[in-house]
């Protein structure tokens, strides 16, 4: 238990629940609806059932419910409302708050919960985009200022990364339906951000076609062995770091004479360091995608 927050700041409170620090001390002041300690320069901190109670109200306020009236709901009822607003929605705010709280918990049990209840009203891709993107990007907010740290952001990401892997096990038992294109997905030498790269597998999978997934940190030379089993083949990857701007057109024109060189290969590049590239003066094997959407609507 040594490893969960237990004190929050109130700008932790305001990146967490998205209400503004000045409106989260009106509420405190006008409407008593927390109560911060005080350290002892008189800094307001706040408790996880804090942080808990704020979530709750949130998620009620941005369904409509006027900040007065949600003060005069009893502090042991407003779990009880909430249930109610979200029996009757299909409430991904819920969900998101949930899984902030499975996060910064390290609580593995709160998150299957969370997921099976989203499970039960709507398939693992719609939970993915609805739910789990938001979620993701969200987080690297949270990490960038400081509200999480790394190793929140591991746990649940590795939550996350275990429900793809189970939904792409599914897809794989079935014997793919499109012949045309045989996928290799892998991440360049050195790039371990590997979410995106899973996902695209699923949806690859999705479509019919058959992958082979590599995963994290693949030298070009190890590419190789792939090249001379298939027809067709496409690469693709992720480049979320590396290969940096100065090194991306060495890396592909590598890729051109060691694995594409009377092969045909393509190679098919998502990720943020495409911005450095022009799509307009890259050979014709290599296709850039600015989004997962994008390339979905490709297969």
């Amino acid at each position: 238990m040594n490893n969960i927050k237990k004190s929050f700041s109130i700008r932790d409170l305001e990146n967490l629940s998205g209400i503004k620090a000045h409106t989260i001390r009106i509420w405190e002041k006008r409407y008593n609806l927390l109560s911060p300690e005080r350290t002892s320069t008189n800094i307001r901190t706040y408790s996880l059932a804090s942080l808990q109670k704020l979530l709750n109200i949130t998620l009620l306020y941005n369904n409509g419910y006027k900040i007065s009236k949600i003060a005069a709901i009893p502090k042991d009822e407003i779990p009880v409302v909430v249930k109610g607003v979200i029996s009757k929605n299909d409430n991904e705010n819920h969900a998101l708050n949930a899984l902030k709280m499975a996060m910064i918990n390290f609580d593995q049990s709160l998150f299957q919960k969370t997921y099976n209840q989203l499970l039960k009203k709507r398939p693992f891709r719609s939970i993915f985009w609805d739910v789990f993107m938001p979620f993701l990007n969200e987080i690297g907010l949270l990490w960038q200022t400081d509200t999480i740290s790394p190793s929140h952001e591991h746990f649940i990401t590795n939550q996350i990364k275990q429900k793809i892997y189970s939904s792409s096990e599914k897809l794989q038992a079935i014997e793919p339906v499109k012949k045309d294109k045989v996928f290799v997905l892998f991440l360049p030498d050195n790039e371990i951000h590997e979410i995106g790269l899973l996902f695209v597998n699923y949806e690859i999978l999705l479509k019919g076609y058959k992958t082979i997934y590599l995963g994290q940190s693949m030298p070009m030379e190890n590419l190789i062995d792939l090249k001379n089993n298939f027809k067709n083949i496409h690469f693709l990857s992720y480049f979320t770091v590396v290969p940096t701007k100065d090194r991306l057109a060495k890396y592909i024109s590598i890729f051109n004479e060691k694995i594409a060189n009377g092969t045909g290969a393509k190679l098919w590049i998502l990720g943020q360091q495409i911005k450095h590239l022009n799509p307009d003066n890259l050979p014709s094997n290599i296709k850039t995608f600015e989004s997962i959407e994008a390339l979905s609507k490709e297969l």
